[in-house]
């Protein structure tokens, strides 16, 4: 899997297909979809018009998609994975992902409320159950690996010691102000991928972006805030997933280089801490509009 991915959590259509298009042609050759970003159709359309234009073989790509909280009873997952094939125009996912470990009622309505406004959760299936049809994907042929994200530790190693398959990649939110230390010293033992997104804090003011130490760090050493983050993120052992949304933000993203070793000890001590998106503990995104 390539370190450097394409995160696709892009709400307009017309962007969404701009924007993967203009990631390709600076480098990106990792994609990361969701069924629940509603936008695998126009992914799958970049991606098939860039390959093309581009001369890259499909095989020279690295694609993951999700399957979503409303399909997690065994019976629907391999339909979710297929549909989400279908859309992307793919004859075979790279990497597969349980969205999070959180069930809600099965069905087509993603985002499942009761008369109060609260998510209607789906007791009626463990993930370790959700993990066994994922297993079943992978003995189809179609897909080359599966893993978790938005999953903590704990979650993680119930699967792991469980798995006939072992998962390949955690996806979890990972920054200098959420560095998942005790996570990654997991995934490192385990020789599991941790990929983090939001590695820039997901733009948030005041985040990352903005910390003295970053700024002081970029100034330093002629890098970017941004640029600054990315390698980081690489240096202490993760993949990373960046939006960029312009060609020029796509090509900022993809021109990382080692931090001097100074600058590395410097964000590793930063004290700040501070979870963005709380989908960890409810299954709830909170950066996807509810009902969208």
């Amino acid at each position: 899997m390539p370190v450097f991915g394409f995160g696709t959590l892009i709400a307009d259509p017309a962007l969404t297909i701009s924007a993967t298009r203009d990631a390709l042609e600076a480098g990106f050759r990792h994609f990361d979809c969701a069924e629940r970003y509603r936008n695998e159709s126009q992914v799958g359309d970049a991606l098939e018009n860039g390959l093309a234009a581009l001369g890259i073989e499909r095989e020279d790509i690295f694609v993951t998609t999700k399957v979503w909280n409303t399909n997690h009873r065994p019976e629907r997952v391999a339909a979710a994975f297929e549909a989400s094939l279908k859309r992307l125009r793919l004859d075979y996912l790279d990497l597969y992902l349980i969205h999070t470990p959180f069930a809600f009622h099965p069905g087509d309505e993603q985002d499942p409320r009761d008369e109060h406004g609260n998510v209607i959760y789906d007791s009626g299936v463990t993930l370790l159950e959700t993990w066994r049809a994922m297993e079943q994907v992978v003995d189809s042929g179609k897909c080359r690996a599966i893993g978790l994200a938005d999953v903590t530790l704990d979650k993680l190693k119930g699967i792991y010691e469980s798995a006939r398959i072992k998962p390949a990649v955690v996806q979890v939110e990972a920054h200098p102000y959420l560095p998942e230390t005790e996570l990654l010293e997991f995934c490192k033992e385990k020789g599991i991928v941790l990929l983090a997104f939001a590695p820039l804090g997901h733009g948030i003011r005041s985040g990352p972006l903005e910390d003295p130490v970053v700024l002081s760090i970029a100034q330093r050493i002629g890098k970017t805030p941004a640029q600054v983050l990315l390698g980081w993120a690489v240096q202490r052992g993760t993949a990373f997933l960046t939006t960029a949304k312009t060609a020029a933000r796509a090509r900022e993203n993809f021109d990382i280089s080692p931090l001097p070793e100074d600058a590395f000890d410097e964000i590793n001590s930063i004290q700040t801490r501070q979870r963005l998106n709380q989908v960890v503990n409810t299954g709830i995104p909170g950066f996807i509009a509810q009902g969208n």
